[in-house]
């Protein structure tokens, strides 16, 4: 297991607390999990939710919102987080999925398979922000979840790294854009790697920054291009 450094002073100020999780054991709500997802405004690869149990009696430290840590504080905290867990999983929605289903319905596919990966019937859900893409009759929605709430700080490292392994995977195969350093993501380097070569087959062809591109690969569904059903315009 590797080292977690030692928190940066920025870190220090605020971390993410059980409040939530145990008002919710409070009311008898045993089974609380804490859902956060990663790629919805990536260009390539997986849209990915983690989903994590934390125990009631042991705490971690470090543990911040993944976007506050670097590659490697995630990394290293990603073994230590996943033996702490009472259960994780993480779902995986493929780029094609995303395509055809359109964002919407690609979050509430990955939420079931985060949640069925769990082998565990939650009672209560924590969301990190303001849509419910789980349907839980029991949902907790929290805006910027992912700092305040242990349980979604959790599963927003779990999905974070294991995507991120994933798309380090894909940049051997496609190493002209990239995918080690910008996962996918949009970025200047990434803008010019499609002009230059066009879309690799784990791009979505749907969004619409495919319209920019002299390549006629994109499909043509109004209703998926970049569009997300519930929150409008996707912005990438």
């Amino acid at each position: 297991m590797a080292t977690v450094p030692k928190l940066r002073k920025a870190l220090k100020r605020s971390s993410p607390g059980l409040s939530e999780e145990r008002a919710l054991w409070a009311s008898g709500h045993e089974l609380v999990v804490g859902i956060d997802e990663v790629g919805r405004g990536s260009w390539a690869g997986p849209l990915t939710i983690g989903a994590v149990v934390v125990p009631k009696d042991r705490r971690i430290y470090k543990l911040r919102d993944s976007k506050q840590l670097t590659e490697a504080e995630r990394e290293a905290l990603f073994d230590r987080i996943a033996d702490w867990c009472q259960a994780w999983a993480v779902g995986h929605v493929s780029h094609q999925e995303c395509d055809e289903l359109g964002m919407s319905s690609a979050q509430r596919l990955a939420a079931v398979r985060a949640i069925e990966g769990l082998g565990l019937s939650p009672d209560a859900v924590i969301l990190d922000g303001k849509w419910d893409f789980v349907g839980h009759p029991v949902t907790r929605k929290l805006v910027k979840g992912d700092q305040k709430c242990l349980s979604i700080a959790a599963a927003s490292i779990l999905a974070k790294v294991s995507r991120d392994r994933l798309m380090r995977e894909q940049s051997e195969l496609y190493p002209g854009f990239d995918f080690e350093f910008n996962k996918g993501y949009p970025c200047p380097r990434h803008k010019i790697a499609l002009q230059g070569y066009g879309p690799t087959s784990i791009h979505r062809r749907s969004w619409v920054f495919m319209d920019s591109l002299p390549w006629s690969t994109r499909r043509q569904n109004p209703r998926l291009i970049g569009h997300d059903d519930n929150q409008g315009v996707l912005e990438i």
